[in-house]
């Protein structure tokens, strides 16, 4: 089967790292995007403010909040990109760590590859819930 098919037919047949690439480009985007929509419009500022959204700790902590609302297709997802071998080792954050956001990376690549804009806009909404609950704490 083509790559093109794989990515409108079955993108689950991806490598996981794949769809974790995708995933990054999306969540960073969107990331982006809010701040944005919050008035967030120098550069430097949107860097500072996205930073502690898009680091592999942020997302770790996302899917331990978030996995017992994950369906069985959407864990099988992200265990694949949990437990894929890259070639990055991380030296701000443990292994582990690191290995969640690459799984939550791959689900998001892969809700976006399948058009699944329902479950992508959940899971962005529950993200701007989380960083709105982190500024008051």
């Amino acid at each position: 089967m083509p790559v093109t098919d794989l990515m409108s037919e079955r993108p689950e047949l991806l490598p996981s790292l794949t769809l974790a690439y995708i995933g990054d480009v999306v969540y960073e985007l969107a990331v982006r995007q809010h701040l944005l929509e919050k008035g967030i419009y120098k550069v430097n500022d949107m860097h500072k403010a996205a930073v502690g959204l898009v680091c592999a700790k942020t997302q770790a902590v996302l899917v331990h909040l978030l996995e017992d609302e994950f369906t069985e297709a959407e864990n099988a997802v992200m265990h694949r990109g949990r437990n894929a071998k890259g070639q990055h080792n991380p030296k701000s954050v443990p292994v582990t760590t690191y290995r969640q956001a690459t799984g939550l990376e791959a689900l998001i690549g892969y809700w976006y590859l399948t058009k699944d804009e329902l479950r992508l806009g959940w899971f962005f909404e529950r993200l701007w819930q989380f960083a709105e609950a982190e500024k008051t704490e």
